[in-house]
C-alpha cells in the first residue's frame, strides 16, 4: 500500500510509501489518505494522526512526479471544469481540513506538493535533514490549491514569497522562524514526534478539536471578534462535556484523568 497506516495506542500513523520514487506524489496517496481519514475521522479511540514519508525514501516527499508526461497537463476548459469536485476533494484540502491534531514529522526533503502537505499540518517536527522546496514558479506553473498563501500563517509574506519562487528553506532556518516547531536529529524524529503526538492524545479529544477549529478560523481570514464571538460558544459546549467534569475532579483530587471524548 502506498499509505501505511499504523495504530499506536490513540495515535495513528500514516507513512507515504514510494521509496523508490522519494515517495513523489501520485493519485494513490490521495485515495490512501481518504480512505485512512475517513476511518480515523470515525474513530474515537484515535486523538492525533502522524503524517510522514517513508525513511527508505530519503524524503517525506519528492513532490509531483515529473517523469509522468500527464503530470501538470490538461487539454483544455471542459476537463478543467469537469474535474472541479474532484479538485475540491485534494490530498491538500483534505490533509488541510482534516478535524483532529495533525502533526507533521518531515524526514527529508519536502518538494512541491509534499512541501505543501507538510505545512497543512497543524505541527512540524523536523528532523535535521529536513529541507522545503516549492519548485513550481521555475516549472511555469504556481503552488496550487492555496499553496504559496498557506505559508502566511506560518512565516509571513515577505518569506512566503521567498519560498513560492523557489528558494529552499533548510531545517535549521524553518525552526528559526516558526514554519517547524521542533527540530531533532534525525535518529531521534519519530521518537519525538511520538511524544508530541503522545501528549496531544492525552489531552481531552474533543477539546484539542475546538482549539483547532479556533486556530484554522482565524488563519483562514476570519476577524479576531468573530474568532473569540465563536469561541465563546465552543467553550459553553465543552463546559457541557463529561470530559471538563473529569479534568476538574481530577486535579482537585490528585489523580491522573481518564478522557472518553464525551
Amino acid at each position: 500500500m502506498e499509505v501505511i497506516c499504523e495504530t499506536h495506542g490513540h495515535v495513528a500513523v500514516l507513512t507515504l510509501s514510494r521509496p523508490e520514487s522519494r515517495n513523489a506524489w501520485c493519485p494513490a496517496f490521495t485515495e490512501g489518505l481518504t480512505a485512512h481519514f475517513a476511518r480515523i475521522e470515525e474513530d474515537d479511540d484515535i486523538r492525533c494522526v502522524v503524517l510522514t514519508g517513508d525513511d527508505r525514501g530519503g524524503a517525506f516527499s519528492a513532490g509531483a512526479d515529473l517523469k509522468n508526461e500527464k503530470t501538470h497537463t490538461i487539454s483544455g476548459a471542459a476537463e478543467f471544469i469537469g474535474n472541479m469536485p474532484r479538485r475540491a476533494r485534494h490530498a491538500i484540502n483534505l490533509v488541510a481540513d482534516f478535524p483532529k491534531p495533525l502533526v507533521g514529522a518531515v524526514n527529508g526533503y519536502a518538494v512541491g506538493i509534499g512541501c505543501i502537505i507538510s505545512y497543512c499540518c497543524d505541527l512540524i517536527v523536523a528532523s535535521d535533514r529536513a529541507e522545503w522546496r516549492l519548485p513550481q514558479a521555475r516549472l511555469g506553473i504556481l503552488p496550487a490549491h492555496g499553496g504559496a498563501a498557506r505559508l502566511l500563517p506560518w512565516i509571513g509574506r515577505g518569506l512566503a514569497m521567498r519560498m513560492a519562487l523557489g528558494f529552499p528553506l533548510k531545517a535549521e532556518e524553518a525552526y528559526r522562524i516558526g514554519l517547524a516547531q521542533w527540530l531533532v536529529p534525525h535518529a531521534d524524529l519519530l521518537t519525538r514526534t511520538m511524544e508530541v503526538a503522545g501528549h496531544i492524545a492525552d489531552l481531552p479529544p474533543l477539546s484539542t478539536r475546538m482549539v483547532k477549529e479556533s486556530l484554522s478560523q482565524a488563519a483562514g481570514g476570519a476577524s479576531l471578534a468573530d474568532t473569540a464571538l465563536a469561541d465563546a460558544y465552543r467553550f459553553f459546549a465543552l463546559e457541557l462535556t463529561e470530559d471538563k467534569n473529569e479534568s476538574h475532579a481530577a486535579w482537585r483530587e490528585k489523580r491522573a484523568p481518564v478522557f472518553r471524548g464525551r
